[in-house]
């Protein structure tokens, strides 16, 4: 039973894996499964899980999560994945956010759904106030109609949502 539990924790699509027998005498198995929350396209594509790992991407199965680019390394996820936590856990984010993009200085670009400006967030300091300065500033220029006037919204000073008109 400690073979087939350690060759099922042995895949890197499985979180945790138990194996047992039941009080009837059938063995079973309890398995959780790894949840991506991005999809890192580099030279190499792969997931990040909800906890920060790598995560390979399934030959049967495309999650619906942001999409990760620019200077992206698998052995340093922390700046992409904290963002990428926020996002999949704030609902409005979830549903607008399509690209993340690390810049070579470490700080964070994204992209949102149906419109094609850049949103600059810098680093993640201060990450909560910039996020709703960002909705503050979506929800009233979506309601003005003038989203597609832009081309860059800097969020990256701390009192203020910059925008460069295109």
């Amino acid at each position: 039973m400690n073979e087939l539990e350690t060759a099922l924790n042995s895949n890197a699509m499985i979180k945790k894996a138990e194996v047992f027998i039941s009080v009837n005498g059938e063995l079973s198995a309890e398995i959780e499964q790894k949840r991506p929350i991005a999809r890192v396209s580099t030279n190499v594509s792969y997931y990040i899980d909800d906890e920060g790992s790598y995560m390979p991407l399934s030959s049967n199965y495309a999650a619906r999560v942001p999409l990760v680019t620019g200077n992206v390394k698998k052995n340093n996820l922390e700046t992409v994945f904290q963002f990428a936590k926020v996002v999949d856990e704030d609902e409005f984010l979830k549903k607008h956010v399509v690209e993340i993009r690390q810049n070579d200085d470490n700080t964070l670009d994204f992209k949102i759904r149906k419109s094609d400006f850049t949103v600059h967030l810098g680093t993640l300091k201060m990450l909560s106030k910039k996020v709703n300065n960002f909705k503050a500033f979506y929800q009233k220029a979506f309601k003005d109609k003038i989203l597609d006037n832009y081309k860059l919204v800097n969020l990256k000073f701390d009192k203020q949502v910059i925008c460069t008109k295109k």
